[in-house]
């Protein structure tokens, strides 16, 4: 994608360890190549919401060893995966079926709205109902022994059948956890931040792998909508290369975008809590998963080469604390915007989100 230079990851990990976190004594040890490195992850995810990067850590055979899993899971029959559903616990972990998550445009009016303006060609597809996907959600990493948002720190749920799943599910969410805290660092630096400013607030955080499955043998027509058009409420989004296309990506100027995720790269997207604590330097990314032209291509391949027709999205949730405060951090407290930005208990943004997306649980909620 001519808008997003893959930024290799390699550079900087290979000094992190050694830099010191206050930004005066960062400066002098930051080589200028890295400095400018630093400040074109910054500069990317606060232009376009997105950014693309190369990990020597994440490899192609580890999105694929996933993606195999993801594929054989969504395949079992619905009564299977249904012993899997935890909606109690506001399907923070185990799988949500499709037909759950109803996307923000649906019901934010003031989405609509801005929607309705858009020139023609930058308009998302209008879904007509919830989501035509499942998901599953995963935990990745610690967990607080005390915390108020027990239900947002929830035990795994391990299908019966599948041996290798939390082998596999840890490792790509390890993996990918560790390009997000690089990325992180990056950007923090790029900012003139402290070099952790966003990665001590996200020690302990609810991190969720959270693959999607997309039956594309049912719902594999032109137009159909996967994902509606809507932001993530975590702190970044990060996805492993699909087999099938399909994600739209909105920039900050209002361009639509059909992602191209090269070969062995990772995407990256803005969620609302860096928008918070960066008082609205970087806005969430607005995106929605379709049925393209491509889409149809990747299905006629697949077909003839019988693989599986479920299109599986490896996407892991980066999340803040949910103890820890949302506010605008460092310099950009003094933003002209900070006041669109109170301070915030994390865990208490977060289940608030949940409610409009019909996640948490609590259907009169659902509809604010």
């Amino acid at each position: 994608m001519e808008h997003f230079p893959v930024i290799d990851l390699a550079p900087y990990l290979a000094v992190s360890t050694q830099l010191s976190n206050d930004p005066t004594s960062l400066s002098d040890q930051l080589d200028p190549k890295l400095k400018k490195l630093c400040a074109e992850v910054s500069r990317t995810l606060s232009e376009t919401g997105a950014l693309l990067v190369r990990d020597p850590r994440c490899s192609v055979e580890d999105n694929d060893r996933f993606i195999d899993m993801m594929e054989g899971y969504f395949e079992q029959p619905e009564e299977f995966k249904l012993l899997q559903e935890r909606p109690h616990l506001h399907y923070q972990v185990g799988v949500t079926p499709e037909g759950v998550e109803v996307p923000r445009s649906l019901v934010d009016g003031e989405m609509q709205e801005k929607i309705r303006m858009m020139p023609k060609e930058s308009q998302p597809t209008t879904p007509q109902g919830p989501d035509h996907k499942w998901r599953y959600m995963w935990r990745v990493g610690p967990r607080p022994s005390n915390t108020r948002f027990k239900e947002l720190n929830s035990e795994p749920v391990i299908p019966d059948g599948f041996p290798e799943w939390k082998d596999t599910m840890d490792s790509w969410g390890y993996k990918m956890i560790s390009a997000i805290e690089a990325v992180s660092e990056m950007a923090a630096i790029g900012f003139g931040l402290t070099k952790d400013a966003f990665t001590s607030l996200m020690k302990q955080g609810p991190h969720l792998l959270a693959p999607t499955g997309s039956d594309l043998r049912r719902y594999g027509q032109e137009g159909t909508v996967f994902a509606g058009y809507h932001y993530d409420l975590n702190f970044l989004t990060i996805h492993g290369r699909s087999r099938f296309p399909g994600l739209n990506i909105w920039l900050r100027n209002g361009q639509k975008v059909e992602v191209k995720v090269p070969l062995g790269c990772l995407l990256i997207q803005t969620g609302k809590q860096i928008e918070w604590l960066t008082a609205g330097e970087c806005i969430a990314g607005m995106h929605e998963v379709v049925v393209t032209k491509r889409t149809l291509e990747a299905i006629k391949l697949a077909s003839e080469q019988k693989r599986s027709l479920w299109r599986v999205s490896s996407t892991l949730f980066s999340h803040i604390a949910s103890d820890a405060v949302l506010k605008p951090l460092g310099h950009f407290v003094e933003s002209l915007l900070a006041n669109k930005y109170p301070p915030m208990c994390t865990g208490e943004f977060v289940e608030q989100e949940l409610a409009v997306i019909n996640l948490k649980g609590n259907d009169k909620d659902a509809q604010a």
